[in-house]
């Protein structure tokens, strides 16, 4: 009775992955035939016949994910266009300094302090998707490089709370801490990052 229940259950285990496995494949070429463009980075997002050409750290998410849609060839090209235009020493910008609307610091009123928000500082804890991406395409190789990566919030770490990272830093030099002094999920980004680097070092 119990052989018979577990070979049931495996039999229905089989066949959803079979079903699953079917809708994988359209599923991964409708992702890339929308959203990747012919300048080899990720539009922001497509509504019906418009496409946002702005360039944001959510195509780091993409090719960070464990089971990206991209190939590892795509994942490198979008990869290269965050390393140049998104990425600072204290985390991705929200928006590249190309991009139209881009505010690089979160000051003055509070309309323009919201207005900044998602359109220029850096947030440290979308450097762990990064790293994630990095790692992905360069294997071993890239573990150096961000290790390298991480002195830059060790820096931070003796600035404004002793220990800890702010909320946000301007996009443009010298990426001064800006809102919250102490921000967890920054925190737990870069300890993350820092947990995924010590497998890599097993």
């Amino acid at each position: 009775m119990f052989a018979s229940s577990v070979c049931e259950g495996v039999a229905e285990h089989q066949a959803l992955l079979g079903r699953m496995a079917e809708i994988v494949d359209p599923l991964k070429k409708a992702f890339v035939d929308t959203f990747l463009n012919d300048y080899g980075y990720l539009f922001d997002y497509v509504n019906d016949n418009y496409a946002d050409p702005s360039v944001r750290p959510n195509m780091a998410v993409a090719i960070g994910l464990d089971y990206s849609p991209l190939d590892r060839r795509q994942r490198k090209s979008v990869l290269d266009v965050v390393t140049r235009e998104l990425l600072t020493p204290k985390g991705l910008r929200t928006l590249s300094p190309k991009s139209f609307g881009y505010r690089p610091a979160y000051l003055g009123s509070p309309e323009d302090r919201e207005l900044a928000l998602h359109n220029g500082p850096a947030r440290p804890w979308l450097f762990g998707f990064y790293a994630d991406a990095y790692l992905r395409v360069f294997g071993h190789s890239g573990v150096s490089y961000i290790d390298r990566m991480l002195i830059g919030y060790e820096d931070e770490m003796t600035q404004a709370c002793i220990g800890s990272l702010s909320q946000l830093y301007d996009g443009n030099p010298p990426f001064s801490g800006r809102g919250a002094i102490s921000h967890a999920t920054n925190v737990a980004g870069i300890l993350r990052t820092i947990t995924t680097l010590k497998k890599f070092n097993i």
